[in-house]
């Protein structure tokens, strides 16, 4: 017998009936305010903000083992504090120990530089804690800031004292907050920008960092600020980037780009199409992080940035959202940025500043310094009339304020410390992320892979001379961005030839920013031992220096190479 139309058997619910309310992605906006996982739930129990005073008060005093769990594997981020990796245990178990057998009794601390800016007080005083409390440890990361390693709890109190005194902070360096600013090292020196983002810049700091209004956010936002004409902190790659333009009326402001980020579902960051005044650009800023805190989502730790919002929205509604809901007013259309000045976005070398005075960028190994490389640094712009260092997105760093008639020494002095002014491309161009070293999320070791690899190159193709990224890292997060380089390499456990399992990498070929930007090609089974690293570079860069048309670039070369020529 046929069940009537109007009817359903028994037991079940109408159609018209049964409407489940969609799974929600625990955005705030919507009404999905209760924790949907172990992170939400411990920033909803307590701001990471609040963990400073219980590290001053409680876990200096009575050392490592008074630490609170969800204090030592969560909130001490929001401080700039990681344990890091316990020695002595390989990548292959990487994934498989909990985390208290991977913690160290010991802290990587970040030191937050916004816009890469130092005096040589505050450049002095990271070497001295780095000599006194971090064994000597000290890495310009490729977000401007500076890292030490094997920090003791009982020290920090001291430590921030003394970084505090000079104007340096640790306060959100890690955590689900708005990271550290990323700046041009040259703003208001450089000949040729198109905007001194540098009051912007502090504005920013001022407002947003610190303040509990923003220092609960699904995950970390990583933001961007510039007008300079070689694009050198990569704004397509930030959660939000302002990037100088002129409008039609040759106004300085800036073009907005929201959604870039990279590790394992890398996205590149999209245009919002509007022109922001110097003036607006603390609102934007303020109302682009409330997007994300208010709308970005919360359930899945690994969809929780930005870009995925930003993807499912699109661009038109983002602005949308913007400007109803937070500023309240309109923005006008705006013009895209010029292209970058060069294909190499750093700022390496001697160039004229403003004022008549240059300014000397100099390529340290990846990244890899100490509290005394730190000191003669400092000794060396002083002695040459200098009070300002910057860091780079590159893992470099630049002395400003060089009279004409002080270059020549400055150069001699910073090269003969291995301070190269005048690098190869692979010493240039090369960048490693921390490696299993400190790395608790890391597979394979990189900074020392990494340096190795430079030296057999400038041993192997001493007249290479084309620009060539090629970056190391340890893990599939991307920290050292391998999706965007010429050639990136992914740390991971290979078979070598005699069937054993070792360090080192999937390879990734022709990432780019910039005029053509876009992510590396995977060719099938491309990997590499990191033993037979160095031959596998020297292969492929000798097939490219080869078969290399007038003016192309070695990622332009990749797109149409043949797979023989890239293995």
């Amino acid at each position: 017998m046929s069940t009537p139309a109007s009817r359903t058997p028994a037991g079940r619910t109408p159609a018209s009936r049964h409407h489940k309310r969609p799974r929600g992605e625990g955005q705030w906006a919507l009404g999905y305010r209760e924790p949907l996982n172990k992170n939400e739930e411990s920033k909803k129990n307590d701001d990471g903000l609040n963990v400073r005073q219980r590290i001053i008060d409680i876990y200096a005093k009575r050392g490592f083992d008074s630490i609170d769990p969800a204090d030592l594997r969560g909130r001490m981020r929001w401080y700039g504090l990681y344990t890091q990796r316990k020695p002595g245990i390989d990548g292959g178990k990487t994934a498989v120990l909990e985390p208290e057998e991977l913690d160290d009794r010991y802290f990587m601390m970040r030191v937050r530089i916004d816009g890469g800016q130092l005096s040589l007080a505050q450049l002095r005083t990271i070497a001295d804690i780095s000599n006194e409390y971090a064994r000597g440890t000290a890495d310009v990361t490729d977000r401007q800031n500076i890292q030490l390693h094997w920090v003791e709890i009982e020290s920090v109190p001291d430590i921030w004292q003394r970084l505090e005194a000079v104007g340096l902070t640790t306060t959100e360096a890690c955590g689900d907050t708005p990271r550290v600013i990323m700046g041009c090292p040259l703003a208001g020196i450089d000949v040729d920008e198109v905007i001194d983002a540098t009051p912007a810049l502090r504005e920013l700091q001022e407002r947003v960092v610190g303040n509990p209004a923003y220092s609960n956010l699904p995950r970390k936002f990583k933001t961007a600020l510039s007008g300079c004409p070689a694009h050198c902190t990569v704004h397509e790659i930030n959660d939000v980037a302002f990037v100088g333009v002129l409008n039609e009326r040759g106004e300085p402001g800036y073009d907005l780009w929201v959604g870039g980020g990279l590790s394992t579902n890398p996205m590149l960051g999209k245009r919002v199409g509007v022109f922001v005044r110097p003036d607006q650009v603390g609102d934007v800023h303020e109302g682009v992080v409330g997007i994300f805190r208010d709308y970005g989502y919360r359930r899945l730790r690994h969809r929780a940035r930005l870009k995925f919002l930003v993807s499912d929205w699109g661009t038109e509604k983002f602005r949308e959202v913007l400007e109803t809901e937070y500023l309240k007013e309109p923005l006008p259309d705006g013009p895209a940025p010029e292209q970058p000045r060069s294909n190499r976005r750093d700022h390496v070398g001697v160039f004229p500043q403003k004022d008549g005075n240059f300014y000397v960028g100099f390529a340290p190994r990846v990244g890899r310094l100490d509290g005394d490389a730190l000191h003669l640094i400092a000794d060396i712009a002083e002695r040459h009339g200098s009070d300002r260092v910057r860091t780079t997105v590159e893992q470099k760093l630049v002395i400003l304020d060089i009279a004409p008639d002080q270059v020549d020494s400055v150069v001699a002095e910073l090269e003969a410390n291995d301070l190269r002014v005048k690098p190869s491309t692979f010493r240039r161009q090369t960048m490693a992320c921390t490696g299993i070293e400190f790395c608790k999320l890391a597979i394979v070791e990189t900074k020392n892979a990494a340096s190795d690899l430079i030296d057999e190159l400038e041993r192997r193709l001493p007249e290479f001379a084309e620009p060539l990224t090629i970056n190391v890292n340890g893990c599939p997060n991307s920290c050292a961005r391998i999706q965007v380089a010429d050639i990136g390499l992914k740390g991971q456990l290979v078979v070598d030839e005699n069937g054993d399992q070792v360090e080192g990498y999937q390879i990734h070929l022709g990432g780019s920013l910039g005029a053509n930007s876009g992510f590396g090609r995977k060719v099938r089974g491309l990997k590499t031992t990191a033993k037979a690293l160095p031959d596998y570079v020297e292969r492929v860069v000798r097939n490219y220096d080869t078969q290399k048309k007038e003016g192309e670039s070695f990622a332009d070369w990749v797109q149409r190479a043949d797979e023989a020529d890239l293995k």
